[in-house]
């Protein structure tokens, strides 16, 4: 894995938790109509290109084949001349695309629910305690949190991949500090015993010092975020987590599996949220581990 560092100072106490998205424009009318055409595969993915290449930062997107939708969230920093371009690169022969925007900007949500302290005064959480085939035990973080040699709080970096991707692994020091669950922030644990793949729709919840146990839902998957000059991310879940400074890198689990790690959004958890993460699957195949 190869990743493209960002500055330090770029890393640190960025904003996290997040404002739920309003809808500023519907579907075309004409993608309701019986006869209307429903976008094609090879044009949902044209249009999901066509947005990369806009290269908005402040802006997000996902594409739905099961409806035929394109989604496209931005943030507070996103102009009208910026959110024209958006809506004319995501046009389909069904229309235009569903464009939401929330408050707040998008960044890396810095600061199994615990922190990590990093080099430059960096503080992350970890998602999940990992462990490879010889019983090696690890941590899953945000890749945007570490450089590959980092010494940490709790072990060393042996691999960071960001941007593109958005995890790392850490090898503990103390082996024996490793468990495989997550703090619920009242002297309680959430035990993880596997691992799954998100699902649109599913209730998902994440923990952090900050602002404790919160729950939410997943509304899309294989978003791309275009952190500016941070870095672009893709395949992304997007959700209606909230997450506040300190949360990057914290878990999103259901109940007692393992779906994902918090990469960013924008917002507060006073009024609601929307949280990208990083599913975990990826990470645990890339390195060759399992939650335990």
């Amino acid at each position: 894995m190869t990743r493209t560092p960002a500055p330090r100072a770029q890393l640190a106490a960025l904003a996290c938790g997040l404002l739920a998205a309003t809808a500023l424009t519907a579907p075309s009318a004409a993608a309701d109509a019986p006869d209307a055409r429903r976008p094609t595969a090879t044009q949902l993915s044209a249009a999901h290109t066509a947005l990369a290449r806009a290269d908005v930062s402040g802006s997000a997107w996902y594409t739905d084949a099961a409806t035929g939708t394109v989604v496209v969230t931005v943030d507070s920093t996103v102009d009208g001349g910026e959110l024209t371009a958006l809506t004319e690169a995501a046009t389909t022969p069904a229309g235009a695309p569903e464009i939401n925007r929330t408050s707040g900007k998008f960044s890396k949500h810095i600061a199994g629910g615990q922190y990590i302290q990093l080099p430059g005064g960096v503080r992350c959480l970890v998602a999940f305690n990992v462990q490879d085939s010889a019983g090696v035990k690890y941590a899953l973080t945000a890749g945007h949190c570490t450089d590959t040699g980092d010494i940490s709080s709790i072990g060393t970096t042996v691999n960071s991949s960001f941007p593109g991707n958005d995890y790392a692994l850490i090898r503990y020091t103390d082996q024996s500090a490793a468990q495989g669950s997550v703090y619920l922030q009242n002297g309680t644990f959430q035990d993880i015993t596997t691992a799954a793949a998100p699902l649109v729709g599913q209730r998902v919840s994440t923990s952090s010092p900050t602002s404790g146990v919160r729950s939410g839902t997943v509304t899309g998957l294989n978003a791309t975020v275009n952190y500016g000059a941070d870095g672009v991310v893709t395949g992304l879940m997007q959700t209606t987590l909230c997450s506040e400074p300190g949360a990057s890198g914290g878990p999103v689990f259901a109940t007692t599996s393992a779906i994902g790690l918090i990469s960013g959004g924008s917002g507060n958890c006073g009024s609601g949220g929307t949280t990208f993460a990083q599913p975990v699957i990826e990470p645990l195949a890339a390195y060759g581990v399992s939650v335990f």
